[in-house]
């Protein structure tokens, strides 16, 4: 009350026990002192703004703290499925005094882009990861198997640290020509870049040579750069390692300058990122494809040879679909084929289920081993089971190795894991 025309706050007489009497009912409730010390400010002195301020001063790392624990990211982050993770449960952590930057959850992150799908305050992993993992990396905090993908990048081009004179080793069996532009220069209206896994895994091999049958089939004029080829590198970006990218942003835009195409095109949703949204900033612009955006609109111009019995489900790759918008053009090609029978899983879309490839995951399931209950690849092949199909269809190079294995270790060797191009390939009519 004023006293003096000043306002004091009232003296309390606090009793360890009171009556009070509702002024609708009658009804009386009594009260212990406890009970009403509830309702007195407190002052959060037990948390510390020191770690916010370390990932502020990193360009990009500064929005996890406009979390204001909604909780909304936890429910859709695919890490949090086999173990305890989301943006929310990072930013408690670095709230309580976690250093994010030495931390393992640094490396758990895919980078799948779900949790900034529905956060309200845009809290993006996308940016933060990154830019915290470089920080990371420059104290020299990185998982080793990380650090051997990035010495071979940096000395091979490629993160399987291949000979670069092997590139193009797997057109040998393809069973068509194919152009490489070094051999045979000259303009080509699709320089197709073929990525590290399609060139040097024995089942991306497999995928790459189908492509070419098709593409041959189809009168595609198309090419590739063979032993000049380096990795897009987006991954060695998302993974932290940006001064790596920017040296391969430099050679592959010099190579890619000295030819003369029209359109490009990967299988590599993660090197498609790249060219679509990575390299425009640093000045560099191509009409960039996936090969599923190449193939769809020709469907109706395939001749099939047979019809396909199989039951099928389809796993969206994350830098395909929720990066980058493009749901219809393989689910177009899968429908086209005669026979296939498509089964949607139940996290699909743009609420599809990730890998666990993205963001340098490709290379880190050993690490990732110790901090959840199972690879995020295992979950999602359990989901595919589920569907009751007999094959799981991707169009990403990393997922049909780790989705073989996850088959294999899951008990579900029953489950076949094809690519679309594979699909297509053994269904059409190539002498149509």
């Amino acid at each position: 009350m004023p006293i003096s025309g000043r306002k004091v706050p009232p003296r309390a007489i606090e009793k360890e026990q009171a009556t009070v009497a509702s002024t609708i009912s009658g009804r009386e409730v009594e009260l212990p002192a406890m009970w009403n010390r509830m309702f007195e400010p407190r002052v959060l002195t037990e948390h510390s703004p020191d770690g916010f301020a370390k990932l502020a001063e990193l360009p990009g790392a500064e929005s996890l703290e406009w979390c204001y624990g909604c909780g909304k990211c936890i429910p859709v982050c695919p890490v949090d499925l086999v173990g305890e993770y989301g943006p929310r449960k990072l930013h408690r952590k670095v709230q309580t005094g976690v250093d994010l930057l030495t931390d393992p959850d640094l490396w758990m992150c895919t980078s799948c882009g779900n949790c900034l799908r529905v956060c309200p305050k845009e809290v993006d992993m996308i940016q933060i990861m990154p830019a915290a993992r470089e920080a990371a990396l420059a104290d020299g905090n990185v998982p080793g198997e990380l650090q051997d993908v990035f010495e071979k990048t940096f000395r091979y081009g490629n993160a399987l640290g291949e000979n670069p004179r092997r590139r193009a080793q797997w057109t040998r069996d393809a069973g068509v020509p194919v152009r490489i532009l070094s051999k045979e220069p000259g303009p080509v209206d699709v320089l197709f870049y073929v990525e590290d896994y399609w060139s040097y895994h024995p089942r991306g091999q497999e995928a790459a040579r189908a492509f070419a049958r098709v593409a041959h089939a189809l009168g595609i004029d198309w090419a590739i750069l063979g032993p000049e080829e380096k990795t897009l590198g987006d991954s060695q970006r998302l993974a932290g390692e940006k001064g790596l990218f920017d040296a391969l942003v430099e050679d592959v835009t010099a190579t890619l300058a000295k030819y003369d195409f029209a359109r490009i095109a990967t299988p590599d949703p993660h090197g498609f990122n790249a060219l679509v949204k990575e390299y425009p900033k640093r000045g560099h612009t191509f009409d960039a494809l996936h090969y599923t955006q190449l193939l769809s609109p020709l469907v109706d111009k395939i001749t099939w040879a047979k019809e396909l019995p199989y039951k099928v489900t389809f796993h969206d790759p994350c830098y395909l679909g929720r990066h980058n918008g493009e749901y219809d053009a393989p689910r177009k090609l899968i429908n086209a084929i005669p026979g296939i029978e498509l089964r949607e899983m139940g996290r699909c879309r743009e609420n599809g289920y990730c890998c666990g490839g993205g963001g340098g995951g490709m290379w880190l399931d050993g690490f990732t081993r110790d901090h959840t209950s199972e690879r995020l690849s295992e979950r999602r092949v359990r989901e595919a089971a589920e569907t009751g199909a007999d094959t799981l269809v991707v169009c990403c190079p990393y997922e049909v190795s780790r989705f073989e294995d996850a088959a294999k270790s899951t008990g579900n060797g029953h489950l076949k894991v094809r690519d679309i191009i594979e699909l297509i390939d053994e269904a059409m009519d190539h002498a149509g």
